[in-house]
């Protein structure tokens, strides 16, 4: 069983979205295909949950290492734990040699729990508090440092802390990092036990030449702040590192023919995520390495890469699964289409809370015979809004009563990040998968217990 049923352009109705097959990872699809695995997770946890493959996180850290290798270049991976809070990832990126990055004294006691070391650590994030700069310090983790007033506060807890200085990119108007004359002075006041380690900046967007122009800025930094005596080694180019969730085809379809007819209610906004991205993840790193030689430049001056990607780590390690509770029909443009409500919420798919909406397809389990029937989802709230797919979704079958629904890829920032007890509802729980020999296995994750 495939993830979608692929139609040729033209054979949809009008009122259908066109359809949008994202690529399984093999894990995924074993779990597709196996005839009653899903439905017995689903009626164990009793509601919707997510399911998690951190074997694939170790694939996608790894990619990230042999990138660092191949360009000979001295490299370290933070996974950014907020696109996604399950125990196993963080447990998949201590075990493959990644560090995390962390925003908060609960994300950083989430990370020590699950053997990741202090030291291995960034503390990243505006305005941290004394008592994150506190533990961070104690735990030998590496702190980003956003303002001056942040560095008074380090400063005065008189612990050995390790230090970035957070640069304000030229021509960004971010609320955060140090702007050209805030940077100088921090330089400057930074005293021991402090030690000034290097130079980060973040961008928005996905854009790699960005990325690799910036870098070359953070390394005169570095030979700045050696002269004037600190070791400053490293740099950190954040995050941003795109995933390619759909083929190229099925994404310029999309774009090139959208139609606010394809949608229950009004369409979403344009901002829609590159869904499709030729130079996705680590591909997107040797992007950065190679543009002007930066790979040289880092071997010449004996400086550190280290990179921050959440979502990249998170490509093709989960998807999240809800059960059909009730279907009834409506007509659009003089023609039917299914209206689905599942057993939980669009907060569990949190592109659709930012005016936009989750593209690729979910998956109508189990695989039987039917017609094509375009299908909107919607959620179990009272909310008129609550809708996990506004499009009309090219199903290959009508869903009936107890069906799944399972949306591929979704471990990367959708599963949790925007996530409620609405009515009272619990969290959809996440169960982590794992090939044991011929079989599959499963276990609620550390968040889930």
């Amino acid at each position: 069983m495939g993830l979608s049923v692929v139609r040729h352009p033209g054979t949809d109705p009008a009122h259908c979205a066109p359809p949008m097959p994202a690529a399984p990872d093999a894990l995924e699809q074993r779990l597709l295909d196996d005839p009653q695995l899903l439905d017995d997770i689903a009626g164990a946890v009793g509601g919707p949950f997510h399911v998690l493959f951190p074997e694939r996180v170790a694939v996608n850290v790894n990619a990230f290492h042999a990138a660092f290798r191949a360009a000979g270049v001295d490299g370290f991976v933070y996974f950014g734990k907020k696109a996604n809070k399950a125990a196993c990832v963080a447990r998949a990126c201590a075990e493959s040699g990644a560090g995390i990055d962390v925003a908060s004294t609960g994300e950083l006691i989430a990370a020590l729990a699950q053997g990741v070391r202090g030291a291995d650590l960034m503390v990243t994030g505006p305005a941290k508090s004394d008592e994150l700069l506190w533990l961070a310090a104690r735990h030998d983790a590496l702190i980003a440092i956003d303002a001056l007033d942040e560095l008074d506060r380090l400063a005065a807890l008189d612990l050995p802390a390790r230090i970035v200085l957070r640069a304000l990119p030229v021509g960004s108007a971010s609320r955060f990092g140090l702007d050209p004359v805030e940077l100088e002075q921090a330089v400057q006041a930074v005293r021991a036990p402090i030690t000034l380690s290097g130079f980060s900046f973040h961008l928005s967007g996905y854009d790699a030449v960005a990325r690799a122009d910036h870098a070359v800025a953070l390394v005169g930094h570095c030979l700045r702040a050696r002269a004037d005596g600190h070791p400053a080694d490293m740099i950190s180019i954040g995050g941003g590192f795109g995933v390619d969730y759909l083929d190229a085809e099925s994404w310029a379809r999309f774009r090139d023919s959208l139609s606010e007819k394809w949608f229950h209610g009004d369409a979403p906004g344009d901002g829609y995520y590159p869904y499709h991205f030729p130079v996705p993840g680590a591909a997107m790193l040797s992007a950065i390495l190679e543009h002007n030689d930066l790979a040289a430049l880092l071997r010449t001056n004996a400086i550190r890469l280290a990179t921050e990607p959440g979502r990249a780590l998170l490509d093709r390690a989960g998807s999240s699964v809800f059960r059909v509770q009730g279907v009834k029909t409506r007509t659009a443009h003089g023609e039917p289409y299914d209206i689905l409500t599942v057993d939980g919420t669009s907060l569990s798919l949190s592109e659709q809370w930012f005016d936009s909406e989750y593209l690729p397809d979910p998956v109508l389990w189990p695989h039987r015979p039917g017609q094509l029937t375009p299908t909107c989802v919607g959620a179990t709230t009272c909310l008129e809004s609550d809708l996990l797919s506004r499009r009309r979704i090219p199903l290959p079958r009508r869903a009936r009563v107890g069906d799944l629904l399972v949306y591929p890829n979704t471990a990367g920032y959708q599963m949790d990040s925007n996530e409620s007890p609405f009515h009272e509802l619990p969290l959809p729980p996440k169960v982590v998968l794992h090939e044991r020999g011929d079989r599959l296995r499963w276990t609620l994750d550390a968040t889930a217990r």
